[in-house]
């Protein structure tokens, strides 16, 4: 995945670059022309991407007449790109049976109901082949992939409506020209102050899920103050996870160092004594994505207790009928408490207790209270394959009702980053409501195999 952050420090070349675009942008700078052309800043955000995005770098492909423009039934040319665009089907069976518009005007909703967004995000690109195979190609076709920035723009449009006027995204994102580059796995480099993680390479039989734990202890008795956390996974991992234990761990309880647990044995079934560790778990960093940088808000890390170490969860689901070879990465990034000015604490808010009747579409809502203020910086939902939606709502006070959150991809949940942070007074509180179709002969519950269900919503805050 993108990381989420961008380093902001002092770079003269970047700060030279980013002040001679800036006075391109603001119209300072003519480069010897004058042909009394808007400035991109002073333009409507739809016009912009027409003129800096469709004009460029698609309309080659999607104007009037040619094969691509039939074949798709779009065309981008500025006299009817928007009406070919907004609240209309796709032409890809696949995608109008998903229930995708070209883009919509719900805001995020919209986002991941969006065909475009599909085509265009390559930063996604492992989730679209695998997971939509009859969705066609990324575009653009042939060449190369929108920068980040112009992804930023546009997915800042969709976010805020869609609307054919006004400005609603913000010309500077149209710097980050940097682009999507797929990645070979490969070890990550270790940071400066921190640790590194391994985990594997191990094999994961056909046709089989295989979770397994690996406790890293980490010798310092110093409380530790993590600022950044990265994950690099081999393909097929459904999530990764560090975690740590409570303090009343019960000593007999407690697993061996440096020695893999799995938690199923060769006939499929739950290994006891490796499950009751988990009933002491406490979330540190995790994804389901197969490569995560995160950092948290300039000043703001959360803290792990000296002498505590980390507890390497690693998941992989074998669809296929040969061997699959898993293999992990994670990095924990620290810094001084010096540098903290806000303590980060884990939102972990889970609902076990459900069932899910056969061949029913059923909805499930569960509703969690705070006791005092908290700012929620960062949000992100875990279920498994049957769920088809999954949304956060803010409870009591001002903006009762608020979308706050939404998921329509199981294996890939986006992970929200709040800035400023979303500020839940004491009392007040988030529903969680998530869909699932449940389309086999059996009743699902709650458990921690893929062909069973969750409903997890994960995050991170700090107190005032």
């Amino acid at each position: 995945m993108n990381n989420l952050n961008v380093d902001m420090c002092f770079n003269p070349r970047k700060l030279r670059d980013k002040l001679l675009l800036t006075l391109l942008v603001g119209g300072v700078l003519s480069c010897g022309k004058d042909d009394g052309s808007v400035p991109l800043d002073q333009m409507a955000t739809y016009d912009v991407i027409q003129t800096q995005i469709w004009d460029t770098q698609c309309i080659n492909c999607h104007v009037s007449g040619s094969t691509f423009a039939k074949q798709s039934d779009l065309i981008l040319t500025s006299d009817i790109s928007y009406s070919q665009l907004v609240n209309r089907q796709p032409n890809n069976k696949s995608a109008q049976e998903d229930g995708l518009e070209l883009v919509g005007q719900e805001g995020l909703p919209s986002l991941f109901k969006s065909f475009l967004w599909e085509k265009i995000n390559a930063n996604d690109q492992e989730h679209f082949y695998s997971d939509h195979p009859l969705y066609g190609a990324i575009m653009p076709l042939g060449g190369d992939f929108l920068t980040n920035g112009q992804l930023e723009f546009i997915r800042d449009w969709i976010i805020n409506g869609a609307p054919s006027d006004g400005m609603v995204a913000d010309v500077t994102l149209l710097e980050d020209e940097s682009r999507f580059e797929e990645l070979e796995f490969e070890p990550l480099t270790a940071p400066e102050s921190g640790f590194q993680f391994h985990l594997g390479p191990f094999e994961v039989e056909p046709n089989r899920d295989r979770e397994l734990f690996y406790y890293e202890p980490i010798d310092i008795q110093e409380d530790i103050f993590i600022s950044q956390v990265e994950i690099v996974m081999r393909p097929g991992s459904h999530h990764f996870i560090f975690y740590t234990f409570d303090d009343d761990v019960p000593i007999h309880i407690f697993p061996q160092e440096k020695t893999i647990r799995d938690l199923y044995d060769a006939n499929d079934q739950v290994i006891a004594n490796n499950l009751f560790p988990l009933l002491y778990h406490q979330f540190v960093a995790g994804t389901q994505w197969p490569r995560m940088n995160y950092r948290y808000p300039e000043g703001v890390a959360l803290k792990l207790q000296g002498g505590k170490g980390f507890d390497l969860n690693a998941h992989y689901a074998n669809r296929t009928d040969e061997v699959m070879v898993g293999e992990i990465y994670g990095n924990i990034h620290t810094v001084p408490e010096s540098e903290v000015q806000h303590v980060a604490e884990i939102l972990d808010l889970n609902h076990d207790d459900f069932s899910l009747p056969p061949q029913q579409v059923t909805t499930l809502t569960k509703d969690f209270f705070f006791n005092d203020k908290i700012n929620i910086f960062q949000l992100f939902s875990h279920a498994h394959e049957h769920m088809t939606e999954f949304k956060v709502f803010k409870v009591g006070g001002v903006g009762d009702g608020d979308l706050l959150y939404i998921a329509y991809d199981w294996e890939h949940p986006p992970i929200l980053e709040l800035d400023p942070p979303i500020v839940l007074q004491a009392g007040e509180g988030l529903r969680l409501e998530a869909t699932y179709n449940n389309w086999e002969n059996r009743t699902l519950r709650f458990g921690l195999r893929s062909t069973d269900e969750m409903m997890i919503l994960f995050g991170a805050y700090y107190k005032d």
